[in-house]
């Protein structure tokens, strides 16, 4: 009960520092009775966080299993759409930018990367080792994280009237895709074909003149 309402006002729209006796009076406690729980706000706000991040891997790991079969195009849409979602609604991009303590921006920012980052990898690997993507893995891996936070903290999404999830998701098409599409492929979509096509293979640059 302590950790869900913490969550409730530490992570509400436009809230700023909130206090144990903030807390306590949303509770209907005393600080006391909370501090038995937790020795202090760094280790509440911790618990809070291991809450979070907990749904959001309970997330990323639904996108994954849907999107199972799909062509791999789909697949990474999918995992970035819902990763992008849930770190906006937690705010982690803002957290690991300076609210709170240096501790607790650490946390964050390992957590980012074990339940989001490791998993992007893998799916960039993955898709390497298929032979869909000829770009080296771990800089499709950098461009997108670049990508996430930064459309996490920018204004452009505000600025389009977009989601930060809806830009990633074109960031995404415009990597994986290319900026400029061949003038005969008309309206692409997600497949693998279409990645085939328009980004050329190991074997494709092999073949000589």
């Amino acid at each position: 009960m302590i950790v869900e309402a913490a969550g409730r006002l530490f992570f509400a729209p436009g809230s700023v520092r909130v206090s144990m006796d903030d807390l306590a009076r949303e509770l209907g406690m005393s600080k006391k009775t909370i501090y038995r729980h937790f020795p202090d706000k760094r280790s509440l706000l911790a618990a809070v966080l291991d809450r979070q991040f907990a749904a959001v891997e309970r997330t990323l790991t639904a996108a994954a299993q849907d999107a199972q079969g799909q062509p791999f195009g789909v697949r990474v849409q999918r995992f970035l759409l819902a990763a992008g979602s849930e770190l906006g609604r937690i705010g982690a991009a803002q957290l690991a930018a300076g609210r709170g303590d240096a501790m607790l921006r650490q946390y964050v920012e390992q957590r980012v990367d074990t339940v989001v980052y490791r998993r992007l990898d893998e799916l960039f690997r993955d898709g390497h080792r298929q032979g869909l993507l000829p770009a080296p893995p771990e800089l499709l891996s950098e461009i997108t994280r670049g990508a996430l936070e930064r459309l996490l903290t920018s204004q452009l999404p505000r600025e389009l009237d977009r989601t930060a999830a809806d830009l990633l998701r074109a960031t995404v098409d415009t990597v994986l895709y290319g900026a400029i599409r061949p003038a005969h492929s008309g309206h692409p979509g997600t497949g693998d074909e279409q990645l085939e096509a328009v980004i050329p293979t190991a074997r494709d640059e092999e073949v000589g003149p």
